[in-house]
């Protein structure tokens, strides 16, 4: 694709479309925070109007007082008014990829969405893809603007942040660009330079796989770690006293997880988007995601082969999808809930983060009224807690071992 003139008279350094969620608004805030004019596009009224209260709409740590700085410094604006893309210089596009309710990836999700802005481009501009992309989606937004007859240059630097840790993995960890030629490849990467010392450069169909083989390859870690988890229970053995002792001092082994509900909005999504792009013959993804998405299940079974859960009232401790985290997207604590509310008297569910939902109820609530406990998602001050009643806690978070 030609590159158009570059114009310097643009208000902004960089416009996030999609910047109010959690990998846009970490992302604008970094950008701002080394001094970049940012604005913000989303079309989530109430994120934006929390953003410009100097409040975060999720946890992140460390941003909190980064978003303060920044915008008292005027460099961060935010709207739902799409022609601010216009007035940026850098657009980067937090829209990824999402699969379907039968795990098909829609790879026309993020064209669509670039259609509907198509007549806030200018040419100049450096359109940035960030978020997760099917292989070969970059190549159709290059077609698509070619098409329209919009001449500006496309990049794709997927994310590599874990929520929650965005505010120091976004300058520490290396950034992955991409793009078709030499001169874009340098544009994008002096624009992510402002953020991290080490730029690595691919083409755009090799970076859309590397995004995809990382979700995949922590999908698949979790998943053996839950296997091994059920291998040792069936027998009554600790799996977290076992994967301590083989990763003590063993650098080979020091990064096999603890057993526990591997989810959230990327790891299972990007798993399965592999899976399509193999024409479904990814019979590691598709081992990963039984072993994965059925560990509710299999929990719920042992404790029904010891307890009568059908007179028993449980409370699930943390509803997020991982812990210290308010995010309960394809969390599998809400796939526990619902497999225990066909098995058990009744369902107490409890989390210190999470406010999106009202039938959740206070700790102390579900300390005093459940019989058993289930720790959901690994929050820290659960640590502490003196359990009145037995607690199912397969991450071994309490330290009193993880068999049930």
């Amino acid at each position: 694709m030609p590159a158009g003139p570059r114009i310097s008279a643009f208000d902004f350094d960089v416009v996030v479309v999609g910047g109010g969620g959690h990998v846009g608004l970490p992302l604008a805030i970094a950008f701002a925070d080394r001094g970049l004019r940012v604005g913000i596009y989303d079309v989530n009224e109430q994120a934006v109007k929390t953003i410009l209260a100097g409040e975060l709409p999720f946890r992140e740590e460390g941003a909190a007082e980064a978003l303060q700085r920044v915008l008292a410094a005027g460099r961060l604006e935010a709207t739902v008014d799409p022609s601010l893309v216009s007035r940026g210089e850098h657009i980067v596009v937090v829209i990824g990829t999402p699969v379907d309710e039968h795990l098909n990836p829609d790879p026309h999700a993020v064209p669509r969405a670039l259609h509907e802005c198509k007549q806030h481009f200018r040419p100049g501009q450096l359109l940035v893809l960030r978020s997760t992309l099917y292989p070969g989606v970059t190549r159709r937004v290059e077609t698509l603007l070619a098409d329209e007859g919009i001449d500006i240059e496309v990049a794709f630097c997927p994310e590599r942040i874990a929520e929650g840790h965005a505010m120091q993995e976004l300058f520490s960890l290396p950034q992955i660009v991409s793009a078709r030629s030499a001169p874009v490849l340098a544009r994008a990467g002096a624009l992510f330079a402002t953020l991290t010392e080490t730029i690595v450069e691919l083409s755009p169909e090799e970076a859309e796989l590397a995004k995809l083989f990382t979700n995949t390859w922590r999908y698949i870690k979790f998943a053996a770690a839950n296997q091994f988890y059920v291998m040792a229970n069936d027998q009554g053995l600790d799996f977290d006293r076992i994967r301590t002792a083989l990763a003590q001092d063993y650098p080979r082994a020091s990064d096999l997880p603890r057993a526990g509900f591997a989810a959230g909005p990327c790891l299972f999504k990007d798993t399965m988007q592999l899976a399509a792009f193999t024409d479904n013959s990814f019979v590691l993804g598709h081992a990963a995601m039984l072993v994965n998405e059925g560990l509710p299940l299999y929990l719920v079974s042992r404790l029904e082969a010891r307890y009568d859960l059908a007179s028993m009232r449980i409370g699930i401790l943390g509803m997020a999808f991982k812990g210290e985290s308010d995010d309960i997207r394809s969390s599998l604590s809400y796939k526990l809930k619902r497999i225990l509310e066909f098995r058990a008297k009744q369902v107490l569910c409890t989390d210190p983060y999470v406010s999106v939902d009202d039938s959740l109820e206070p700790l102390e609530h579900v300390l005093a009224t459940a019989d058993l406990l289930i720790i959901g998602a690994p929050h820290l001050q659960y640590r502490e807690l003196a359990a009145p009643v037995p607690v199912a806690d397969v991450w071994n978070l309490l330290g009193q071992g993880s068999v049930i």
